[in-house]
């Protein structure tokens, strides 16, 4: 079993930057691969971005690269999302979830982020 905490979000404007932390406990945390989420109302949730165990390797969706960038902290147990040049498009409820082997098992709570024109 895995928990998820993200913790960072809130109300900005467009332009302003936001970093979101994912706290984790259970597992090893350098044993997975972690992910960011969103789901914005009325949509579906969409992949943000994702990062391997240790670090070395990351993607990102289109709508954010050169804008967001997730990193780690082993010894924290922690994930991050820094976004900047944040736009009102990027409203929606940012998730962290846990990678074992193909698939995304264990997900967080959600942390609500909008952005004002």
């Amino acid at each position: 079993q895995v928990q998820l905490v993200e913790s960072g979000g809130g109300l900005v404007q467009a332009g302003d930057s936001l970093r979101l932390s994912c706290a984790a406990s259970g597992r090893t945390f350098s044993s997975y691969a972690m992910g960011w989420f969103r789901q914005a109302p009325g949509k579906e949730r969409e992949f943000v971005a994702g990062i391997n165990w240790n670090g070395g390797s990351t993607n990102y969706a289109d709508s954010v690269k050169g804008r967001f960038s997730i990193s780690r902290d082993n010894a924290k147990n922690t994930v991050y999302l820094q976004m900047n040049s944040l736009k009102p498009e990027d409203t929606a409820v940012y998730y962290c979830a846990a990678k074992f082997v193909y698939e995304y098992r264990y997900w967080g709570q959600g942390t609500q982020v909008t952005v004002s024109s």
